[in-house]
């Protein structure tokens, strides 16, 4: 796990360029770092030494000096890819698993990646084919940047190495703000910096002396609705699924250092924990968040998991204004404003982490969006319930089942509930039916945008966007799997694996591991039907079945509840910093141009009040309070009314 920046075209001093590059983002890789120069290229790498410890460093060039990889990641089957490859006549000159990739790429070229089982981004120099070839892993774990300059391509594993770059500024993209505030994420290549682009998660990059071009290479994919399972045996299923899984565990237990596991208190995560405590002869070491409030506080599940498992456990207290406190700096590594702090509580844990002296962590994200998990697909499921029968007021009790985590839900009427979750308002062939909700809810934020912005965006829709960049073949799945795509294609690596994941843990120089995300468990669970997968409201069924043995009942039976945090809250109180007042007063509002100041001020005296209750009001907040921050970090200078001026 590491970061590295690039370039290809012609410069001066490709050298000092890419040191400053690699300083920026230095937190990725505090172990070593290295520079490649070429005429018309360049590679830098940030180390995080994990595999190879003594004989990986990067940039790595092959026996012949003619490829030259920057590899970010794992290669999780690196060790059965070595031996296939010893067995074809290759040597090998390291034990990393970077050096394999230069082989396969010597033998495939930029179909290798069909082969890798990984997490990762590289770019390999190719000085025979005078080319720069990128590549990113196929769910979009770590991240990869680009933009194109004075004719030269930059690249990097984070934004902030490319800010280094003499010429390349920040300035907001205002479309990728309306995608924030209401699909929770850009839609990629789009970032929140205009002219920056990220590759696309299953997506590589070549660019030679005719130009630049990018294609995929994998994307997930579920059968026709109709189309018969050949996993009707839901025992035969739960079986493949617990050997893949395991099997995923196993390979990613793959270290020469410590590995830890993350453990929520949750199924997804107890069920990592409970595989690789058993893969291990040395003791698993677990960490968890707790909360003062109960409303986000798991630890009591956290404690009895990690007591059933045997773990060495530790915790970080999220304390009332602890997310405060480190808010910037949570900003400052996402690169991005976010509308809820959640990555500010994993920002604490990552650095638990380092602190303990681990570089490694196994963790459960993906499973929700493999085996249907959320409350989304519940909640879809109850509207579709619903729509067939509009009149019905038997049927809008339903969603009282859905969040015993919101006991206020419990004391609505049919009616009320019913209008809420918008059951009967959708034609049920609305290509976004699951996450009208959620995408209405959220967009409501956009009331606070101000005039100038609004102009700018004039009639552009970010939901007509993403039904755009729908698969051609989206019409005939499922609706589960329908409503699964959206969350694995796009918010999962758009804000899951980027603002809570990557970001926060490399901020301390932790990686982060994904069993669930592993291609094959992928690939299996699309095929599987939804019923196994989402059993009446049973969320995660055939997943439940196939691993009820290691779990302790308490939790294997446990409902889904989502990890959270405390939002407009965290900002509030006695204890209140001097950085949010000042970027939350109408003159820095009015300032930067991009939300109206006067409703913002009634928003924060409303906050200061008393802690919003309402999504919209807690989303707002802070998606103006981290937008003011990335502005601030980023841009330094004021936009909007203040450029006019």
């Amino acid at each position: 796990m590491c970061g590295f920046s690039g370039y290809f075209g012609s410069i001066r001093d490709g050298k000092a360029l890419l040191e400053r590059m690699t300083a920026a983002i230095a937190h990725r890789g505090p172990d070593e770092h290295g520079i490649f120069v070429a005429p018309d290229a360049g590679l830098g790498h940030v180390r995080l030494s994990i595999v190879g410890l003594g004989d990986g460093q990067q940039p790595m060039s092959d026996a012949s000096g003619e490829l030259t990889i920057a590899f970010n990641g794992e290669i999780f089957n690196y060790v059965e890819l070595r031996e296939e490859l010893r067995a074809r006549g290759r040597r090998f000159q390291t034990s990393s698993d970077t050096e394999v990739i230069l082989h396969l790429y010597d033998e495939m070229g930029e179909d290798c990646v069909s082969v890798l089982n990984g997490d990762f981004a590289f770019a390999i120099w190719d000085a025979r084919r005078r080319r720069m070839m990128l590549a990113r892993d196929r769910m979009g774990v770590r991240p990869l940047f680009h933009t194109m300059h004075g004719g030269t391509l930059y690249f990097a594993s984070e934004v902030k190495a490319l800010l280094a770059v003499p010429g390349i500024s920040a300035e907001i993209d205002p479309i990728a703000l309306d995608q924030i505030f209401t699909l929770w994420a850009p839609i990629a290549p789009r970032t929140p910096f205009r002219n920056i682009l990220e590759l696309e998660p299953g997506h590589l990059m070549i660019a030679d002396q005719r130009g630049v071009t990018t294609r995929s290479y994998w994307q997930p994919q579920f059968p026709d609705h109709h189309q018969a399972s050949t996993y009707s045996d839901e025992s035969g299923a739960a079986e493949e699924l617990r050997a893949l899984l395991t099997d995923a565990t196993r390979i990613r237990m793959r270290a020469d250092v410590p590995v830890g596991a993350y453990l929520s208190g949750g199924l997804d995560s107890s069920i990592v924990s409970a595989l690789a405590a058993g893969m291990t002869s040395q003791g698993l070491r677990t960490f968890s968040v707790t909360f003062d409030s109960a409303e986000h506080d798991e630890s009591a599940f956290q404690l009895e998991m990690a007591a059933a498992l045997g773990t060495e456990h530790s915790a970080v207290a999220c304390r009332a204004g602890d997310i405060a406190k480190v808010f910037p700096e949570v900003i400052r590594f996402t690169e991005r404003p976010i509308i809820r702090t959640a990555p500010a509580p994993l920002y604490q844990l990552s650095r638990l982490v380092r602190e303990a002296g681990l570089k490694v962590v196994l963790t459960g994200e993906g499973a929700d969006e493999v085996f249907a998990g959320y409350d989304i697909f519940k909640e879809a499921r109850v509207r579709r319930f619903c729509g067939r029968q509009p009149g019905s007021r038997i049927r809008p009790h339903l969603f009282r089942k859905l969040y015993p985590y919101l006991p206020g839900l419990k004391q609505q009427s049919p009616e009320y509930l019913a209008a809420f979750f918008g059951a009967g308002d959708e034609p049920l062939d609305d290509p976004l039916f699951s996450h009208r909700p959620r995408l209405k809810g959220t967009a409501a934020t956009k009331l606070f945008f101000s005039g100038d912005l609004r102009a700018e965006l004039k009639d552009y829709e970010a939901a007509d966007e993403l039904i755009g960049r729908l698969p051609q073949d989206f019409g005939r799945w499922h609706p589960l799997h329908q409503a699964q795509y959206l969350e694995s294609r796009f918010l999962l690596p758009g804000y899951i694996l980027s603002s809570q994941g990557d970001r926060m843990a490399m901020a301390h120089g932790v990686e982060g591991r994904f069993p669930f995300l592993d291609h094959r468990l992928v690939e299996f669970a699309a095929k599987l039907p939804p019923a196994i997968k989402l059993k009446g409201l049973v969320e995660k069924h055939i997943l439940r079945e196939a691993t009820k043995d290691l779990l302790p009942p308490t939790i294997g039976r446990r409902v889904k509840q989502p990890y959270r945090a405390p939002d407009s809250h965290s900002f509030s109180g006695p204890g209140e910093l001097d950085y949010v007042r000042d970027a939350m007063s109408e003159d820095a509002i009015a300032s930067r141009g991009l939300f109206n100041e006067k409703a913002v001020a009634k928003l924060y005296e409303k906050c200061q009040a008393r802690p919003a209750s309402g999504f919209r009001d807690n989303a707002a907040f802070v998606g103006i309070l981290s937008t003011q921050l990335w502005l601030q970090t980023f841009t330094g200078t004021s936009i909007g009314k203040a450029e006019a001026a």
